[in-house]
C-alpha cells in the first residue's frame, strides 16, 4: 500500500499547474534588434518549442520535487496477537440416525448431518482468533482435526464427513471423553466442548456422565445439541419395490444431554429445523467470546529519493537547454 506523510503539500501542484499555464501562454518580451534578417533562423514553430523546453523541464522537476517533499511511502500492515482465543472442541455424531430427511436448505430437503455442516461451516468461518478441533462420533469417537488455527484444513474436513465414517451407534461418552482429553492441560482463555448428537448412547465403554465430570475437571464448558424434530422422522429406505420414503421413530436421550450440559456449566438446545440450528450456533457464538488485544504493526519504506534524484537531473539539464539556446542566437 502506498500513502503521503505530508499528502497537504501535494496542493502546490495546483499553483505549479496555473503557473505553467501563465508562462506558457506569456508573450516574449520585445527587445530591439539591429539586424532582422538574423532572427529568421529562430522563425516557426519548432523554433517556438524549442524556447519552451527550458520551461517545459522546469516544470516537470518542480512537481517531482513536489512530491518527493510530500514524501511517498509504501508500507505494509502487520499484526500480533497478543491474547489467546477460545479453544472449542466440535464432537459431532455422525450415527446413521444423522440420515433421516427432516431438516431443510434454502427450501431443499437435506439430512441432518447436511444441516449441522451448512451451519458449522459458518460457525467455524466466524470464529477467525480462536483455535477449533473436530470429533466425530458413532460407534466409535476418533479425532477429525485437533485444535487448529487453520480454518481451511477445518472447513474441508467438516466438508468431507459422511455418515457411518464412525459406525451407526452412538457413543456419546466416548465422543465427551476424548473432547476433555483434548481439552486437558491447554493453556486458552476458555475452554468448550460443543456436543451434537440425535440419540442415546448405546455404544462405548465410557459412561456419559462420568464422561461430563472429566470434561468439566479440566475447565471445559460444555454446550449440548439435540438435533431432530419432535415426530417420526422420513428416512429413505430400500424396499422391494426399490427405494421409499418411510417415517421412523427415533430416541433421542435429552435427560442425558441436559445433565452433561448442566454437569460442565453449559446450556442444552434442541435443533427440531435448520433455523433452529443456526440460532443455536449463533447463541453459542455469543456468549464464548474473549477480547483480543491486537498490536498493530506499521513497515515504511521512503520513495522520495525516486522523485528527488529526477528533479535535479532534469534542473541540470534545464540549465544545459538554456545556455545551448543562448549559444544557438547569432
Amino acid at each position: 500500500m502506498y500513502r503521503f506523510a505530508y499528502p497537504y503539500l501535494l496542493f502546490l501542484l495546483v499553483l505549479i499547474a496555473g503557473g505553467a499555464f501563465l508562462a506558457y501562454r506569456k508573450k516574449p518580451s520585445a527587445i530591439t534588434f539591429s539586424r532582422a534578417s538574423d532572427l529568421c533562423s529562430l522563425v516557426g514553430k519548432g523554433s517556438f518549442m524549442l524556447v519552451k523546453i527550458p520551461l517545459i523541464l522546469r516544470i516537470i522537476a518542480l512537481v517531482l520535487l513536489v512530491i518527493a517533499a510530500a514524501r511517498p511511502q509504501k508500507y505494509n500492515l502487520s499484526s500480533e496477537v497478543n491474547t489467546s482465543g477460545v479453544d472449542i472442541i466440535l464432537a459431532i455424531d455422525t450415527s446413521g440416525s444423522m440420515r433421516a430427511l427432516d431438516f431443510f436448505i434454502k427450501k431443499k430437503r437435506v439430512n441432518r448431518l447436511d444441516a449441522v455442516k451448512h451451519v458449522v461451516h459458518d460457525f467455524i468461518s466466524k470464529r477467525e482468533q480462536d483455535r477449533i478441533g473436530l470429533i466425530v462420533f458413532g460407534e466409535k469417537a476418533f479425532t477429525q482435526c485437533p485444535l487448529t488455527m487453520d480454518k481451511g484444513l477445518l472447513l474441508n474436513l467438516v466438508a468431507g464427513m459422511k455418515i457411518g465414517m464412525a459406525g451407526d451407534s452412538t457413543a456419546i461418552g466416548l465422543a465427551t471423553a476424548l473432547g476433555a482429553k483434548r481439552l486437558k492441560n491447554i493453556k486458552a482463555e476458555s475452554r468448550v466442548l460443543i456436543l451434537l448428537t440425535d440419540g442415546r448412547n448405546n455404544a462405548g465403554e465410557i459412561d456419559p456422565m462420568q464422561a461430563a465430570e472429566a470434561a468439566a475437571a479440566t475447565g471445559a464448558k460444555i454446550y449440548t445439541i439435540g438435533v431432530g424434530g419432535f415426530g417420526p422422522a422420513p428416512f429413505v429406505v430400500d424396499t422391494i419395490f426399490g427405494k421409499r420414503v418411510q417415517k421412523v421413530k427415533l430416541d433421542l436421550d435429552e435427560d442425558t444431554l441436559k445433565k452433561i450440559a448442566a454437569v460442565g456449566g453449559g446450556r442444552y438446545f434442541r435443533a427440531s429445523d435448520s433455523k433452529k440450528l443456526q440460532e443455536i450456533y449463533n447463541i453459542i457464538d455469543k456468549l464464548e467470546k474473549t477480547e483480543i488485544k491486537v498490536k498493530q504493526f506499521f513497515n515504511f519504506e521512503e520513495l522520495y529519493k525516486y522523485f528527488l534524484f529526477p528533479a535535479l537531473l532534469i534542473l541540470i539539464l534545464e540549465l544545459l537547454t538554456k545556455s545551448l539556446i543562448i549559444r544557438s542566437v547569432p
